[in-house]
């Protein structure tokens, strides 16, 4: 493994710069379709988490991505705003009608694509290059060339093509693996190859068809390009391009470099674009995925309680990317997480008890059952005998209005800390609207992060089970369940359960 020791001096470390096109690329993912505010707070967060560059979509494709972009634009962003052109003057036009700070202009050069998309020659090609760069760098200071197809075209077409641009006026050339059909090695002969002759800027476009989006893009960075094109959760059209977080980590960590990115709030970032995109990050992905610096088996648990390197990259924390370290509970489990997440909040066991409890846990997990964290501690008071001191806060009545014509609303009355408190509150749906209520009982504040309902029987009477993750204001995360057949009151009882969890670790604080 390649471990490297660099300087936190960032002016001694070489620069990357990231272009981000989750804002384009992600409204070409099946399914996907951000709201103009959606877009709107997605280029403030990519603009305040440090991206150089974003580009905020194709003004000339419609009067409303013309809209979108000019807003976008205008927005006083600390970040270079561009917009995408094909190589025509009226789609330029466009881009500076709308404002941008960096044109984008695009023409195919391999074969395939010369003969089929816009059917022209490579001469053809390389004259319309010059005349539409030349056009774009009159009226931007910046001008982004990209040779659509890159990587299925010879090496001399495209310096050749890349060397007109230039010639032009263009300050940066892009590098598209459009199909996803490079890899590593083919990427980095292609960049080692371009690097002595192309004196501005080069920039990759990485799609991920083979899995190797990310991969590609590391190794261009290797073999001497400058910049990065990456999407957040790596969202795009057919498989996707190269992940914003992944592809970071590995510049930052591994080789050193400065992307200038706030790493820590990377996954802040993969959180918010999954919920605008609708399409959930898997717990296995890297770097922002719930599980990537979770453990269960017993020797991985033992290990990072007694040193976090041994089972983590340790060149890379869960705090550097703005996640956390968690212990999970399965059939794996060993007794050291075990004792530390009861030590956690003061369940003391002896042996004999600590391998019932274990003993417990594997038996429900072997079920397939998840074991939540309330699981854990409800198994433990059972078998030590033991209890918490009652429950923080308890659901005494509930009352849910919804229909197709009217706003769902909640009204929950519960005991919390021995008082009394009633809160009334909206939600997209009446499990929203009882969660978002529970929530306004409490005094201290608590995020739900996840929310997971499966069925466990047939029927229209099936029995629902209900996962969620809530997050207490010192970003800890903690899971609880429940079960039965009513949505809405399982979906309470297991926020209920992880509200009780979040009392209970905070009043054990040291």
């Amino acid at each position: 493994m390649r471990q490297v020791a660099f300087s936190s001096d960032k002016q001694s470390r070489r620069r990357i710069t990231v272009f981000d096109t989750t804002l384009r690329d992600g409204e070409q993912t099946p399914g996907v379709s951000f709201t103009l505010s959606d877009k709107i707070e997605i280029a403030h967060q990519l603009s305040d988490i440090g991206v150089h560059v974003i580009e905020a979509g194709f003004p000339a494709s419609s009067a409303d991505e013309f809209s979108t972009v000019k807003t976008i634009a205008a927005e006083g962003l600390d970040t270079i705003v561009c917009g995408l052109a094909r190589s025509v003057r009226s789609d330029v036009d466009r881009c500076i009608d709308a404002g941008v700070d960096m044109v984008h202009v695009f023409i195919p050069t391999s074969e395939i694509q010369r003969r089929h998309t816009i059917r022209k020659s490579h001469e053809e090609v390389v004259n319309t290059t010059g005349e539409i760069v030349r056009y774009a760098r009159d009226h931007a200071d910046k001008v982004l060339f990209s040779a659509m197809d890159a990587t299925r075209t010879g090496i001399l077409e495209l310096t050749e093509v890349f060397s007109a641009a230039v010639e032009a006026g263009a300050t940066a050339i892009n590098v598209p693996d459009t199909v996803g059909i490079a890899t590593p090695t083919s990427m980095q002969e292609m960049i080692r190859a371009l690097r002595p002759k192309i004196p501005v800027t080069i920039d990759v476009h990485c799609h991920n068809d083979f899995g190797m989006a990310t991969a590609n893009t590391i190794s261009a960075v290797e073999a001497g390009a400058d910049q990065v094109q990456v999407t957040v959760n790596g969202i795009g059209e057919r498989a996707g391009n190269a992940d914003l977080g992944c592809t970071v980590m590995v510049i930052e960590s591994i080789f050193g470099y400065d992307t200038g990115i706030t790493t820590g709030r990377l996954v802040e970032t993969s959180r918010m674009i999954s919920r605008f995109s609708g399409i959930m990050v898997p717990p296995t992905y890297p770097v922002t995925g719930e599980f990537a610096f979770s453990h269960e088996s017993g020797i991985h648990s033992q290990g990072v309680i007694e040193n976090t390197s041994t089972f983590e990259p340790g060149i890379m924390t869960p705090e550097m990317v703005g996640h956390r370290r968690r212990l999970k509970l399965g059939k794996h489990v060993g007794r050291h997480a075990v004792r530390e997440m009861l030590n956690q909040v003061r369940i003391k066991t002896d042996d004999a008890q600590m391998d019932e409890i274990i003993s417990r846990i594997k038996q429900i997990s072997a079920k397939g059952k998840k074991i939540t964290e309330h699981d854990l501690y409800e198994i433990a008071e059972t078998v030590t005998g033991t209890s918490s001191g009652g429950r923080y806060i308890e659901l005494v009545d509930i009352a849910i209005m919804t229909g197709n014509h009217m706003i769902p609303t909640a009204t929950v009355r519960a005991k919390v800390n021995g008082a009394e408190e009633i809160c009334s509150s909206t939600g997209n749906g009446a499990v929203d609207a009882a969660i978002n209520a529970l929530i306004g009982t409490i005094p201290k504040p608590a995020t739900l992060k996840e929310f997971n309902i499966s069925a466990i029987s047939e029927g229209s009477d099936a029995i629902g089970h209900v996962t969620l993750v809530v997050e207490d204001e010192k970003g800890r995360l903690f899971d609880a369940a429940a079960s039965g057949d009513d949505v809405v009151l399982a979906s309470t009882e297991a926020m209920i359960n992880a509200l009780n969890m979040v009392y209970r670790n905070g009043r054990n604080d040291h």
